[in-house]
């Protein structure tokens, strides 16, 4: 069922692509801010089409299921754009983490819900943080450029070290509470 919610999560996933040529074929200049931009935009559909979905009463078991994995894609991309772009050890190391996370995390969803406790691994109070902070960091680094005096991508790279802290945190809060449940 096409609803609002449902197209903006589908947007996002249609970011993807335009984020990527965005990103490779315009002149740095333009391509940098343009990026972010549409970054920063997917990040608030991110939060809007499940806000929508819950105060219009357009929850869907596709959309519960599409929703993380658009957000996962378009953070996976961007994460890749700027390892592409700047490489860097401590740069690498955020994503590489980051990344990790992710993938264990969707496995264990995965896993808990055949053996019919998915609902241990819910999102928690941390996980929404981190990804709050995620999605800042990311857009910064995208912009790539000084604002106003300010060392934007330095300030993108700090959020994105703490991001990967916080993954961690979540991280470990979300197989405490999958080992809690089975044992």
């Amino acid at each position: 069922m096409m609803n609002t919610p449902m197209m903006l999560t589908w947007g996002r996933v249609a970011a993807i692509p335009v984020l990527v040529l965005l990103f490779m074929a315009l002149p740095e200049r333009i391509a940098y801010p343009v990026a972010a931009l549409l970054f920063a935009l997917a990040s608030v559909t991110d939060f809007l089409d499940g806000y929508l979905a819950r105060r219009w009463q357009q929850f869907t078991d596709f959309g519960a299921f599409l929703d993380p994995v658009a957000d996962k894609l378009i953070v996976a991309v961007a994460l890749v754009l700027l390892v592409y772009r700047d490489g860097g050890v401590l740069l690498t190391l955020a994503v590489a983490i980051i990344l990790s996370r992710e993938i264990f995390i969707s496995a264990l969803r995965e896993w808990m819900a055949t053996k019919g406790v998915a609902a241990a691994v819910k999102v928690s109070i941390w996980g929404k943080v981190k990804t709050t902070v995620q999605m800042i960091a990311i857009t910064l680094c995208l912009y790539h450029w000084p604002l106003l005096g300010l060392d934007v991508a330095l300030l993108g790279l700090i959020l994105l070290l703490v991001a990967a802290v916080l993954t961690v945190v979540s991280g470990v809060q979300y197989a405490i509470a999958a080992y809690r449940v089975l044992n």
